[in-house]
C-alpha cells in the first residue's frame, strides 16, 4: 500500500481522481448511517401525504445566487412551534363558545409570486367541530376574508380552491392576487408586511386549535423537487452508494470471475479448455443491452436481479482471452515446474501461483470498470428499466424525461444527476489511467 500512495502522488491527476473517489465514498457512508434505508424508501414512494409542505418542481434555493430575480422560497409558520411566536388569544364570548383568536405576521420580500397558499389545521373537540374564519390583510391594511371552514380534526384549506375568494380577486389566482399591487398590469408583487387572522370558535371548554400557514416557493432545498413534490436530495445523497455499491460488485464479481475460469482453461487445457473458448466465443456475440431488456421486462426490474444477470454475461467476456494469453505465458515460467515436482496440487497452483500473478495487470482495469457499471445502471433506469423502489440517478433522469422537464425549464433535474455521473467517472478514469502507468512501466515512456 505505501509502494501504490507513493507511485499516486507522481500525477496529479490520479491525486483529484482519489479525492474525488473518496468524498463519494464518505457521502455514501455519512447517508447510509443518517437516512436509513427503510425510511428513504418510504419517503420516496410515500407521495404527499409523506411530503407535506413541499411545492412541487420548485429549484434549487442557489436559483437565487445568479439571478437578480429573487424568486420566493417556501415559508412555513406553525402556531404549535414555539419558536415561530404565534400567540392565541382566547376569549369567552357565551356560556358554551370561546373564540381564539391567531395571527400570522410574515414579511414577502420577493419578486415573483408563490405557487400556492394553503393553511392546515389541526382541531381538538370531541363532538361539536370548530368553525374558522380566515381573514388575510395586505401592507396597505386592506382586508380581505378568505373563507368560514367547519374544521375537522385535520383540515387543509388550499387559497385556490376557495371559489368565493377567487370571485371577489376578479378570477386571480389567491397566490397571485392577494400579494399583487392594485390594479397592476401584468400583475406585480407588492412587497411588505402581510397577516393572516385566524378566528375559531369553539363550543367545548376543552377544544383547541393550532394552525400552519403555508407558502409553496418557486425555490426549495438545495436540489430543488420533482413533480410529486419530492426533494431531490434525497435521490442524489442515496443514489451514490447504490451506484457505488452496483458498479464495485459488478466489477469485482465479473473480473474475478473472469480471471480465474481464464486460469482454470489454460491450466487443464484440452477439453477444458476448449469449452471454455466456445462458450466465450457465443457469449461474445450475445447482445448485452438487449437481454437486460428483457429481463427487465418479463421478469424483473429489481437492481439486484439486474446485477446477477450482469455478472452473468459478463464473466464469459471477451476478457477471458486477454488473460489466457498472459496465463499461457506463466504457465511455462520456471516457479510453475518447481511447484510441480514438490507435489502441488492443480487448484492450488492455480489460486497461488498463476492467479496471484497477474492482480497488479488486473487492479487497474478493475478501476476503470466500476463506472462502466455505474453508467449501465443508469442507462436502464433512463429507459424504464431501473429498480422502481430505489432513488438512483438514472431514476431522477428519467422522471425528468417523462415529465418534460427540458421542455418546461427545470434544467436543474438533469443537470445535477448527470452532473454526479460525471465526477464518478471521472474520478475513477483519473485512478485507472494512473494505474495504468504505476503497474505496466512500458506506459510511463509514453
Amino acid at each position: 500500500m505505501k509502494k501504490f500512495f507513493n507511485g499516486i502522488k507522481q500525477y496529479p491527476s490520479a491525486v483529484i481522481g482519489l479525492v474525488m473517489i473518496l468524498l463519494l465514498i464518505g457521502l455514501s457512508i455519512y447517508v447510509v448511517i443518517t437516512i436509513p434505508y427503510s425510511q428513504a424508501i418510504q419517503y420516496w414512494r410515500g407521495g404527499e401525504d409523506v411530503i407535506g409542505d413541499v411545492p412541487r418542481t420548485a429549484k434549487p434555493i442557489y436559483t437565487n445566487w445568479f439571478t437578480s430575480r429573487k424568486l420566493p422560497e417556501t415559508m412555513v409558520i406553525d402556531s404549535s412551534n414555539p419558536e415561530h411566536g404565534i400567540e392565541k388569544t382566547v376569549t369567552q364570548v357565551a356560556a358554551d363558545m370561546w373564540d381564539i383568536q391567531m395571527v400570522f405576521e410574515f414579511d414577502y420580500p420577493y419578486d415573483d409570486f408563490p405557487q400556492e397558499f394553503q393553511v392546515v389545521l389541526t382541531a381538538t373537540y370531541e363532538e361539536k367541530s370548530p368553525f374558522v374564519t380566515l381573514t388575510w390583510y395586505t401592507p396597505e391594511g386592506e382586508r380581505i376574508k378568505i373563507g368560514d371552514i367547519n374544521s375537522r380534526r385535520s383540515e387543509t384549506v388550499r387559497f385556490d380552491l376557495q371559489d368565493r375568494l377567487v370571485r371577489s380577486l376578479g378570477g386571480l389566482p389567491p397566490r397571485i392576487g392577494l400579494l399583487m399591487i392594485p390594479e397592476s398590469d401584468p400583475p406585480e408583487v407588492q412587497k411588505g408586511t402581510y397577516e393572516l387572522h385566524i378566528d375559531t370558535i369553539v363550543f367545548e371548554e376543552e377544544s383547541d386549535i393550532d394552525a400552519r400557514f403555508i407558502s409553496m416557493g418557486q425555490v426549495h432545498g438545495v436540489a430543488g423537487t420533482d413533480h410529486r413534490r419530492r426533494e431531490l436530495s434525497l435521490a442524489l445523497l442515496w443514489g451514490a452508494p447504490i451506484a457505488l455499491s452496483f458498479g464495485l460488485l459488478a466489477a469485482l464479481g465479473t473480473t474475478f470471475t473472469t480471471m480465474f475460469i481464464a486460469a482454470v482453461g489454460v491450466w487443464f487445457g484440452g477439453v477444458v479448455d476448449e469449452i471454455i473458448q466456445r462458450i466465450t466465443e457465443i457469449y461474445m456475440v450475445l447482445p448485452f443491452l438487449p437481454i437486460l431488456i428483457m429481463v427487465g421486462v418479463f421478469y424483473s426490474r429489481s437492481i439486484w436481479v439486474m446485477l446477477g444477470v450482469v455478472i452473468l454475461i459478463s464473466i464469459f467476456g471477451a476478457a477471458i482471452k486477454n488473460y489466457r494469453a498472459i496465463f499461457l505465458q506463466i504457465k511455462e515460467a520456471a516457479y510453475i515446474e518447481a511447484a510441480r515436482s514438490y507435489g502441488a496440487g492443480n487448484w492450488r497452483i492455480i489460486s497461488r501461483y498463476l492467479v496471484p500473478r497477474i492482480i497488479p495487470i488486473l487492479i487497474p482495469g478493475l478501476i476503470s470498470a466500476i463506472p462502466s457499471y455505474v453508467f449501465l445502471e443508469a442507462s436502464l433506469s433512463l429507459l424504464g428499466l431501473g429498480d422502481p423502489v430505489l432513488p438512483t440517478w438514472g431514476k431522477i433522469i428519467n422522471d425528468a424525461q417523462m415529465n418534460g422537464a427540458l421542455y418546461n425549464g427545470y434544467y436543474y433535474w438533469v443537470l445535477q444527476p448527470a452532473a454526479l455521473l460525471m465526477i464518478t467517472g471521472l474520478g475513477f478514469a483519473l485512478i485507472g489511467f494512473a494505474l495504468d502507468r504505476i503497474f505496466n512501466p512500458k506506459l510511463r515512456e509514453v
